[in-house]
Parts: structure tokens; C-alpha cells; sequence
């Protein structure tokens, strides 16, 4: 890599590594170091690549979903997964704190997912990925990623029935990026 190439790259990672960060730590379940390695060492093989690489971001989520992939095709490795409780909302609690406990919630839910669900609706909801792309990024049909979006909203409705008071998000409005946009009827 020369030094124009080796610039560019690290342009690149100061300004987009925010934003693929918050995506692998949600395909890893809200666990923020697992995130980080995921995402560096999705880095690292973009980096052997980087003066073939036309869509650089692209390029770089596409690693990161298929290094997931290959995580929860392993066989599960005895990993613990500590859940805390989140908090009781009180009557004085402010939109910020409400809108805090309900990203505890999501986190713990989506960490109860299995990997296969937890990565499906991260790229069918906070990415806004179409079914054809997510079935192509993961290598499986159209059909699988519609039923495993299916069981996992119904999961994850039954791990938080309190996520149901959010419902549709409003017409016209966008959902924040920083909270995952998962749909939840009651």
C-alpha cells in the first residue's frame, strides 16, 4: 500500500468507523467488545485490499456480515451471556431515561436472539436492508430471511412484551439510528 493509498484508508476509518462499529456491535448482540474485534479485524482485510476496493463501505459491511455468519456457524463455544435486569420506569422518568431503559431492554432482547436472528433484523431494520439483499449477504433464499425475521420479531416480542408499547414508529417520521428500529405490535 503507498503512502496516497494509506491515507486514503485512514480518512476512511476516521470518518466511518463510528457507524460500522454500532452496526457490529449490534450483530454481536450488544456486546461492545465483541463489536470492536469484529470490526477490526473486518478493517484488517479491507486494509490487504484497499487499492481494489471501489465502495470502500460497502465493501467493508459486507465483511463484517459475513464474518458474523461464520461466527454462529461454529459450534456455540460455552460463552456465557450475563443478562441484568433493566431498571423499573417511574412516574417522573424523563424521555431520556424512558427512551435509556428502552434501549436496555432492546439490547438485552436482541442478546437473547440467536446470532442467525439478531443479524437478520439488524440488516433488515437498522440498516433497512431489502429482503433480496439480506438473503444475498447471507447466502440463503428470500423465503428463510422472511420466516427468520418472523420467529425473531415473535421472539423478541415474547423476551420484552414492554417493547410493544412503542408500535409502529408515526408516519413520516424516520427511527433514530441509535436505537434499533425493530417493529413490535402488541
Amino acid at each position: 500500500m503507498d503512502a496516497a493509498e494509506l491515507e486514503s484508508f485512514r480518512e476512511f476509518v476516521d470518518n466511518r468507523s463510528s457507524a460500522l462499529l454500532k452496526t457490529a456491535v449490534l450483530l454481536c448482540g450488544g456486546d461492545r467488545h465483541a463489536g470492536e474485534d469484529l470490526l477490526q479485524s473486518a478493517l484488517a482485510r479491507a486494509a490487504g485490499k484497499w487499492q481494489r476496493i471501489d465502495e470502500p463501505e460497502a465493501y467493508v459491511r459486507r465483511i463484517l456480515y459475513r464474518q458474523q455468519v461464520s461466527r454462529w456457524r461454529l459450534k456455540w463455544r460455552g460463552r456465557e451471556v450475563t443478562v441484568a435486569q433493566p431498571p423499573e420506569a417511574g412516574a417522573g422518568t424523563s424521555d431520556a431515561a424512558a427512551a435509556a431503559d428502552l434501549r436496555v431492554v432492546m439490547r438485552d432482547a436482541l442478546s437473547r436472539l440467536t446470532a442467525r436472528q439478531r443479524t437478520v433484523l439488524v440488516l433488515r431494520y437498522f440498516e433497512d436492508l431489502p429482503e433480496a439483499e439480506v438473503a444475498r449477504l447471507l447466502g440463503c433464499s428470500v423465503g428463510t430471511v422472511r420466516s427468520t425475521t418472523h420467529r425473531s420479531l415473535a421472539r423478541l416480542r415474547t423476551l420484552a412484551p414492554e417493547l410493544a408499547a412503542l408500535g409502529p414508529p408515526a408516519a413520516g417520521r424516520q427511527p433514530s439510528r441509535d436505537f434499533s428500529p425493530v417493529e413490535v405490535r402488541p
